[in-house]
């Protein structure tokens, strides 16, 4: 329900548990077209290249660096930056012509009013006034920090807390609206853990993370300075401040606890919701929110909710004000003047990824507004950019990758026919979105003005609250997206059964029109194939046909699925990028499930489009197709890091570092071996029997 995410690249963190299984991007971009016009702009697309490889090097010993090892030496993480790999050269590209149509927008006073040009030109403009914003200062927050100070019952408290999360002020608990996992055909109001300022848990809890937490305590105190608070008493809050989140933290569940759907699913009334957490005044919140009327509510963790309570017995309410007050200062400093907003820049940017600088100011905005009125902007480029060419070919592709899959599920011989059958009836329910919507979100009567920056960005807020808040209870709009067009990225929503591809994705390095098929299934076809297994993988499997929670295996095919599924964690655990830093095989295993079957799935759809067509079974650039695939697939997960945000993602991020995600499919296919003669006692070679695979 965050319609204005965290920019900074923070691209995995910005929707409800288990609603979307992504692939594991986060950038705004344009497809660049098919047009005489659009070939021109495309001629410097990041694309697939030979010239990126370090050919000096062996397949057989580092294949990931034999692909991508001159792209790796040549292209360093750019100052602004905390990782560079290939989608973010290509968001970069595309920032650029995001930013004409900005520009174009701001200057467009003739634009009619409420037009998506006029809202999305007076948002531009609201933040590219920095003179406005320097003669403000802080006077954007004077009204919050008076509601704060006045305060004086815990009713107040979750009063004033029901009208921050409107306006997308962290604190205290999550509240989302999604599909009930229960019952996909209505919306269900989901409350969760949450109210931390530091990335995760174990930032307050692990020993590698203690710098963070004291420059975190500095970071705290700096702000309530800046706010006006007298030194000593800033230095006493920021402890206070820590000290609350650190018992949060500590009554939370681990981010691979988080995965599991059925864990945390519990169905509770507003009376059960009181008798569990007395003193957190709920009909309070919930009036708040419009939602006194609600029959029930789903509660991720009640452990959490019950610890919360006991802190709010043990702390002042002065406490949970200087809490509070840190919260606000906290989301609005990036829409602030200079100092509040480099302040924030220099911890959560500089501290935790080891980003240098910050990006240019037009395009922190672009960030801002893709995310506060992304739909607005989406349908500006997809009437300039986005060609019916690109929707005609991923639907082709994605017939082809869903037979394949489909044959598979028919066949895997580790599955009872029971249970098979219920895994076909899901499949042929999939359903697919290719582009962008068919319907645009109508911002009409979202009030944007010139000079409002953080209040902009709190209305954007607002509006979407309201509106996700308003459907608990009624149908799901199964034709709604939940990411905007020019997202690149792509995601499956297992409520919903459906794949999803926005046009942002469908652009090279990704989606090339130029290239030969083993290139294309090397790259988009992978993704496509990845988005097809989540449905499958440890969380979509829990999910039947109707997109419901529901255990459709038999047991005895559930424990073969884990036992196999425990080979990819014990794989993966194994990884340790950084010295003391391994990928969590748990947290990680959905995305690597996706990672092996969409490259095995790609692999034999390419195999089969050869087959079919034998005239493209050639060598280019002297290298077969299989080869060309599998050079594609690890050239679109060329990264190199911040050694600060790799420990971060590794912390965080369901997803596995870009160079495993490169050669961890290798270990499950004997083509990767024989296209690069391979052989047992190369460092590449993995024995049958650790080699991972699901499907």
């Amino acid at each position: 329900m965050n319609p204005v995410a965290r920019c900074a690249n923070n691209h995995l963190i910005m929707t409800a548990p288990f609603i979307h299984r992504r692939l594991g991007f986060c950038a705004a971009a344009l497809w660049l077209a098919l047009s005489a016009a659009g070939a021109e702009e495309s001629s410097g697309a990041p694309r697939f290249s030979p010239e990126y490889m370090d050919r000096s090097l062996s397949p057989g010993v580092d294949f990931y660096r034999f692909a991508d090892g001159n792209w790796l030496k040549n292209n360093p993480v750019p100052p602004d930056k905390s990782r560079w790999g290939a989608f973010n050269e290509l968001q970069e590209r595309n920032w650029q012509l995001i930013r004409a149509i900005l520009e174009s927008c701001r200057t467009n006073l003739s634009a009619p009013a409420k037009s998506p040009a006029r809202e999305v030109g007076d948002f531009f403009w609201s933040a590219m006034d920095t003179n406005r914003l320097e003669q403000l200062g802080f006077k954007p927050l004077a009204a919050d920090l008076n509601r704060i100070a006045r305060f004086r019952s815990k009713a107040d408290l979750f009063r004033l807390l029901a009208a921050f999360h409107q306006r997308g002020i962290a604190g205290f608990f999550n509240a989302q609206v999604e599909p009930d996992p229960k019952d996909s055909s209505i919306y269900a109001l989901r409350i969760a853990q949450g109210g931390l300022g530091l990335p995760d848990r174990d930032y307050y809890l692990k020993d590698a993370f203690a710098k963070q937490r004291e420059a975190y305590r500095a970071h705290i105190a700096t702000m309530l300075k800046m706010l006006g608070e007298p030194e000593t008493d800033a230095e006493t809050h920021a402890g206070k401040i820590l000290n609350i989140e650190t018992a949060l933290a500590q009554a939370s569940k681990t981010r691979a606890e988080m995965r599991d759907p059925v864990a945390n699913y519990h169905k509770f009334t507003i009376a059960d919701l009181e008798q569990l957490a007395p003193e957190m005044a709920w009909k309070t919140y919930l009036h708040g929110q419009k939602l006194d009327h609600i029959g029930h509510l789903v509660v991720g963790q009640p452990e959490f909710l019950q610890a919360e309570e006991k802190l709010l017995k043990e702390h002042a309410l002065a406490d949970w004000q200087v809490y509070l007050r840190w919260h606000l200062v906290r989301a609005a400093a990036p829409f602030l003047h200079h100092a509040a907003e480099s302040e924030d820049f220099a911890f959560y940017q500089t501290t935790l990824s080891g980003t240098e600088q910050p990006e240019p100011r037009w395009q922190r905005a672009a960030h801002v507004i893709d995310g506060a009125i992304g739909e607005a902007l989406g349908r500006l480029y997809v009437e300039k950019y986005f060609p019916p060419a690109a929707r005609a070919r991923m639907n082709e592709l994605i017939g082809n990758l869903k037979t394949v899959f489909r044959d598979r599920l028919e066949k895997v011989d580790w599955m009872t026919g029971a249970t098979r059958a219920k895994a076909l009836a899901k499949f042929d329910r999939f359903t697919r979105k290719i582009g962008y919507p068919d319907k645009f979100r109508d911002y009409s009567t979202l009030r944007i003005r010139r000079a409002d920056y953080w209040d902009n960005v709190q209305r954007a807020h607002q509006f979407e609250s309201r509106r996700q808040f308003a459907r608990v209870g009624r149908p799901v709009d199964r034709a709604e997206w939940d990411m905007t067009p020019q997202t690149v990225n792509a995601y499956f929503n297992p409520s919903l059964n459906e794949i999803v591809f926005p046009a942002g994705i469908l652009q090279p390095p990704f989606f090339d029109m130029q290239m030969d098929d083993a290139v294309t299934y090397g790259a988009i076809g992978v993704v496509i194939g990845h988005e097809i297994t989540h449905g499958y993988d440890d969380e979509g499997r829990k999910y039947d046909a109707d997109g419901n929670l529901n255990d459709w295996w038999t047991e005895a095919d559930a424990k073969r699925f884990e036992e196999r599924a425990q080979k990819v964690v014990d794989q993966y655990s194994s990884y340790e990028p950084l010295p003391g830093f391994k990928v969590n095989g748990r947290l990680t295993l959905g995305e690597n499930i996706a990672d092996l079957g969409g490259t095995s799935i790609a692999l034999e759809a390419l195999e089969r489009a050869l087959a079919k067509d034998p005239s493209k079974r050639k060598s280019i650039d002297s290298f077969t197709p299989e080869q060309r695939f599998f050079l594609s697939l690890t050239q679109i997960w060329r990264t190199n890091w911040r050694e600060d945000e790799l420990k971060r993602r590794l912390t965080v991020d369901p997803h596995s570092p870009g160079q495993f995600r490169a050669i961890g499919p290798h270990v499950n296919m004997e083509q990767f071996y024989q296209a690069f003669d391979i052989k047992p006692g190369d460092p590449m070679y993995r024995p049958a029997e650790l080699r991972s695979k699901v499907w």
